[in-house]
């Protein structure tokens, strides 16, 4: 019996991620497993093909539904793909979604070449950052055209040859279920390029690529929240034979504060009070965002009470319009007293009417309902 790894455990994601969630981890897994970019490592095309196995059924709601009741065995006798079987090129032409139009048309891949493949990098901005926005610069590296080749792959003053395979059309037909219809699949021998070389390039191997850093200057705009990306169009790696580069997506780390904690565009700020101002009242000030600004402490405020100071959050990302900047109000008790402020702690003690305390009395009575007189 074949042992099948959990399809949760492949992706790196827990039993309840979203969909967003699955997508976005099998798009990093399957980039960074793709045999192109792993020097034809065995292992590494097996993983590939682990995790288009996986997203093809944590995908799909009815899929994901029986694999949570019954595992794997739920899955027997559903339509589904042999990935073990598939090449890498394929795969990637069936999830169109996540890696763009890269094939040419969704009935094979194009002699025109396959799309470059689009790259991620995460960038952090501070809390004031991403409330006014920022234009940062980001280092990255990427896979570019070889120097040396220009990205053909063949030793310089060599050219690629034309597959005999597949006859440079980039494709061979094969004959399904006895003849009946014939499918229609990239060539294996040059991976659907339609050309092989023979004499390869030192620079680059033969890949027709090589490592190659660079530098970007990002807008980030005003009101971004965490888990919010950037496309930059065009700066991916480069497709082949022609065809357009990738993408690059900036995602964005909004770092934590030590005053403030976000939710949503709202912002909210646990500021503690002594006693005495909780009981007689008191004008403070607070920080805000973008300084500070005076709250009004009533007599008799409890612990955990609110105040709200109306557009002093964060912008809204679409609209521009602020959030509100909310104050939690926490009573701090003093840990240590003078001689003088306990005897005065003792006096207003004395002075005590608990009738007066609605909730300390109705608490008080129900005690005194529960243990009798």
């Amino acid at each position: 019996m074949v042992t099948q790894r959990d399809y949760y455990e492949v992706l790196s994601v827990s039993r309840d991620a979203t969909d967003d969630v699955i997508k976005r981890s099998y798009r990093k897994l399957a980039m960074k497993y793709h045999p192109d970019r792993n020097g034809g490592d065995e292992k590494a095309e097996t993983r590939f093909k682990e995790c288009a196995a996986a997203y093809e059924v944590l995908s799909d709601p009815q899929k994901r539904q029986r694999y949570d009741q019954f595992g794997h065995e739920g899955l027997r006798g559903t339509s589904g793909h042999d990935f073990s079987q598939m090449n890498a090129g394929d795969i990637f032409s069936m999830f169109e979604d996540i890696f763009g139009s890269a094939m040419g048309g969704r009935g094979g891949r194009s002699r025109r070449g396959q799309r470059g493949y689009d790259l991620e990098t995460t960038i952090e901005v501070s809390l004031e950052e991403a409330a006014s926005g920022v234009e940062r610069e980001i280092d990255f590296t990427r896979m570019d055209h070889c120097s040396k080749c220009s990205g053909s792959g063949a030793k310089p003053g060599t050219e690629p040859l034309a597959c005999v395979t597949c006859g440079g059309t980039g494709q061979v037909a094969q004959a399904g279920f006895g003849g009946m219809f014939r499918m229609v699949t990239a060539c294996p021998a040059c991976r659907g390029q339609g050309k092989v070389v023979k004499d390869k390039c030192p620079g680059c191997k033969g890949t027709g690529q090589t490592p190659k850093k660079r530098t970007l200057s990002v807008k980030i705009p005003a009101g971004v929240q965490s888990g919010q990306y950037i496309r930059i169009p065009g700066e991916g790696e480069p497709g082949s034979n022609g065809a357009p580069r990738g993408n690059l997506h900036v995602v964005v780390d909004v770092a934590s504060h030590k005053l403030f904690q976000r939710e949503d565009d709202h912002l909210i700020l646990r500021m503690p009070i002594s006693f005495s101002q909780a009981a007689l009242g008191a004008e403070v000030e607070v920080p805000t965002l973008g300084g500070s600004d005076k709250i009004t402490i009533h007599p008799g405020t409890q612990h955990g009470h609110l105040i709200r100071l109306r557009g002093k959050g964060m912008p809204n990302l679409r609209s521009g319009q602020p959030g509100d900047l909310v104050v939690a109000l926490t009573i701090e008790i003093p840990q240590k007293l003078s001689a003088r402020q306990r005897e005065l702690l003792h006096e207003f003690a004395e002075t005590e009417n608990h009738d007066v305390m609605p909730e300390s009395r109705g608490f008080w009575d129900r005690i005194k309902e529960y243990i009798g007189p």
